[in-house]
């Protein structure tokens, strides 16, 4: 099936985000997109091809916008206050959702994507059809704490921040400390998803690698313990922090399940580009 890939420039009060979405030649008629988060360090272009894997195993459109700050978005004009997953739905989703006429979603998030997911979810209530979080930590764990630090410690190497800059430029420093500094601030320590998940009413699938060195399984059982709508915790045996990437056909065939797949799907989607749109 060929999926065509289309750009985006979306504008909003503090700078323009880049978006991409992906739609399979057949898609489902009346099928809610879906709408991804990446994780802290993450990009549209970190998603690697997995977007166009997941329109085809879905019948859906998929949607992925770099978060301000974050990829080939504008830079952040300041730094992340302790709220800021909550924010996320006022800053990047709404305009987004207007821009490319989004009235229902599938919220799809990994990391702490999946936070915003949930987020997104809780205030959107009927126009979220579905809520899929992946690897995502719905409070502040110890496990989680240590491997920021870890990482931190990790990307004083000579040449560790320049990686980071080949996806978000000279906001590779900025994208760094707004994951390592937010996260292990004394402010953050009491957060968690607790407030907003008794907000979502839409089916939940909870996906979480048994190997995370960001989070236990305590948090995928958290979400879907705390969710109102019916709710699934897959845990993937042998699996670390990034499911999609790690074990990608588990994955798609988790979300298949709960969203519905079409009835014949190939292995591989050929993806053709379009011409950008503002």
């Amino acid at each position: 099936m060929t999926v065509t890939a289309l750009d985006h420039t979306i504008a909003t009060p503090h700078g323009a985000l880049f978006s991409r979405t992906w739609a399979p030649a057949d898609a489902r008629a009346g099928a809610a997109p879906v709408l991804l988060f990446h994780d802290s360090l993450g990009s549209v272009e970190l998603w690697r091809d997995f977007p166009a894997a997941l329109a085809v195993a879905t019948g859906r459109t998929v949607v992925a916008y770099d978060r301000l700050g974050f990829g080939r978005s504008d830079p952040h004009p300041g730094t992340l206050p302790p709220t800021f997953v909550a924010d996320e739905v006022d800053a990047g989703v709404a305009p987004v959702r207007a821009a490319l006429g989004l009235a229902r979603v599938v919220a799809f998030g990994h990391s702490v994507g999946g936070g915003m997911a949930v987020a997104t979810a809780a205030r959107l209530g009927d126009a979220c059809e579905a809520l899929v979080t992946v690897s995502a930590q719905s409070f502040v764990e110890d496990r989680t704490l240590a491997g920021v630090r870890a990482a931190r410690a990790a990307f004083r190497a000579p040449g560790q921040v320049e990686r980071l800059a080949r996806y978000h430029g000279d906001k590779a420093r900025w994208v760094l400390d707004a994951w390592t500094e937010t996260w292990l601030a004394p402010s953050f320590a009491g957060w968690s998803l607790d407030d907003v998940l008794r907000d979502v009413r839409c089916q939940t699938l909870a996906l979480h690698g048994d190997g995370d060195e960001y989070g236990s399984v305590a948090h995928p059982r958290r979400i879907a313990a705390g969710v109102r709508g019916p709710s699934r915790v897959v845990i993937l045996d042998g699996v670390g922090h990034v499911p999609h990437r790690e074990a990608p056909a588990r994955v798609l065939d988790e979300v298949g399940r709960t969203l519905g797949a079409p009835a014949a799907r190939p292995a591989a989607p050929a993806t053709a580009a379009a011409a950008p749109s503002a």
